[in-house]
């Protein structure tokens, strides 16, 4: 009863700061002309990192619990992206801020998880990639590679510090060395924590930029930064930047929070540009989703964004061919195996599902989520309605859910005898199965608001009358900093077919 009760009061006190304004931009990627709007990912890809390879870009994010991980986007234009690969493949805990560059003539991702810090590497972005390799560099957070002007290789850490890397870039050498405090924002700000972290280094005619976050990823509307400073030598010493913060929530009234974690990249123009991520106000359940900004370079040799230009306005767009997309989440399963869009949650076992006569057989392991894990997209919009088909095969229960993790999340469920729909792992409604083991479920998120529906057909639908608020299911209530992800699973003894997985943008 007194969770139910924190539970309530926590809804509300997170529905009474969501005073929309009118504006109703899509959280999907739109176009007009040749100008764009924010975010140009939506959905939970936060942390980005990018660079350019000639007229191609490439980029990742932190994966965190979702595997496989460090999901590979390609684009031409930094505004389309398709995806084409994974680059890690094994759990080794949960995946933070990576940093993704090109050196050589071959691809490296240094990344955090596990109370370490890995690199893998491939020959091509699509890779293959190889196995993680531990880098044996614990206390630090978010890895940023940078090269010197003489060749030397170097990973910059969170805490502002430096350690020297191998020359193959698969070990470090010494110990971490502090080079950098940060800057020192008015203590009057409302920020979650200092936390100086996501160091990026750019190298421009001789000069060294440094380019971190600071004040939290999540907590205040205000907390997150970005913050740059330069220097003539990798070690320093820095000098912090006259605009600081480039990039910053100045208030909750605006539509984008916790803006922060900024790399910057060049387009094939000579222009450049920030990427970085952000919340949607009333939207956390959505997760950090990736918003692009220019930059412009000023005569004292510092960069920032344009007077005037503002990350919910539209904006003209980088140079560059749109590439054909392939960013859908439905899937007909009639490939060999599951579309990049599909994760897992935590415990990775990619033999747990396999595709068969276009179809996907996931097998049962347990009775929860804690032993099971559920099949999820990275959904990317205020509204959208999510449904697939299903045929159960033994003592199974199956649904469809949107989770945020084991203990944050809602579903319809199907048994041989009845649907039930559950919150928070708990019972809400249940109904008579009429259909058997075959039928249809499908989700409504109606900005925020959930509904359930099953049919026999796919075409005629029976709601259920539990609807739920999901609203507080994010980072700032349930930790981690997941995003509220529809998904497929099953229970018990036997195992489920599925088959026509539609995500629907209304």
């Amino acid at each position: 009863m007194k969770n139910s009760i924190l539970w309530s009061v926590i809804a509300v006190l997170v529905l009474s700061s969501c005073n929309l304004s009118t504006e109703k931009a899509d959280p999907s990627h739109q176009e007009t002309g040749s100008y764009f709007e924010n975010p140009v990912l939506g959905g939970d890809y936060p942390d980005p990192s990018v660079f350019r390879d000639g007229e191609d870009y490439y980029m990742t994010h932190s994966s965190f619990e979702y595997y496989p991980g460090l999901l590979i986007w390609h684009s031409k234009d930094l505004i389309h992206w398709e995806r084409i690969s994974h680059a890690l493949h094994r759990y080794v805990g949960s995946v933070w801020a990576p940093d993704f560059i090109k050196y050589n003539n071959r691809y490296f991702i240094y990344f955090p998880a596990g109370g370490t810090n890995w690199v893998v590497t491939a020959d091509s972005p699509a890779g293959p990639w190889s196995d993680p390799i531990d880098l044996n560099l614990r206390g630090f957070i978010d890895p940023g590679h940078m090269t010197d002007i003489e060749g030397n290789r170097y990973l910059y850490l969170s805490k502002g510090f430096i350690v020297r890397l191998s020359e193959d870039g698969l070990s470090v050498q010494g110990e971490p060395e502090h080079v950098y405090d940060g800057w020192q924002y008015p203590k009057e700000w409302s920020t979650e924590c200092f936390c100086l972290e996501s160091p990026k280094m750019t190298v421009k005619d001789g000069i060294y930029y440094l380019t971190v976050a600071e004040g939290g990823t999540a907590g205040p509307a205000t907390a997150h930064m970005v913050v740059s400073a330069r220097s003539k030598s990798p070690l320093g010493p820095f000098e912090n930047s006259p605009y600081n913060p480039v990039i910053h929530t100045e208030s909750r009234e605006e539509r984008w929070w916790c803006q922060g974690h900024g790399t910057l990249v060049d387009d094939t123009e000579g222009n450049w540009w920030i990427m970085y991520h952000g919340y949607e106000k009333c939207f956390q359940t959505l997760g950090r989703q990736t918003l692009l900004l220019p930059i412009e370079w000023t005569e004292d040799l510092w960069f920032k964004v344009p007077d005037g230009i503002k990350s919910f306005d539209k904006i003209k767009s980088p140079s560059g061919s749109p590439i054909k997309l392939s960013g859908s989440l439905s899937d007909d399963f009639s490939g060999d195996e599951p579309g990049l869009q599909w994760q897992y949650f935590r415990d990775y076992d990619a033999n747990r599902t396999r595709i068969e006569d276009g179809k996907l057989i996931m097998n049962a392991n347990g009775n929860s989520f804690k032993s099971t894990t559920p099949l999820l997209v990275n959904a990317g919009d205020r509204k959208y309605e999510v449904s697939v088909e299903y045929s159960l095969k033994g003592d199974v229960t199956s649904g469809l859910c949107l989770f945020y993790n084991d203990e944050g999340n809602m579903r319809i469920e199907v048994s041989k005898s009845r649907f039930t729909v559950f919150n928070r792992n708990n019972a809400k409604i249940r109904e008579s199965n009429a259909f058997g083991d075959h039928g249809y479920l499908k989700i409504l998120n109606d900005e925020n608001e959930i509904s359930f529906y099953y049919s026999d057909n796919g075409t005629n639908w029976r709601k259920l009358e539990r609807s739920i608020d999901a609203t507080g299911f994010n980072h700032n209530v349930f930790g981690g900093f997941m995003s509220l992800r529809p998904g497929i699973y099953c229970f018990g003894d036997g195992q489920t077919s599925f088959d026509n997985f539609v995500y629907k943008s209304l």
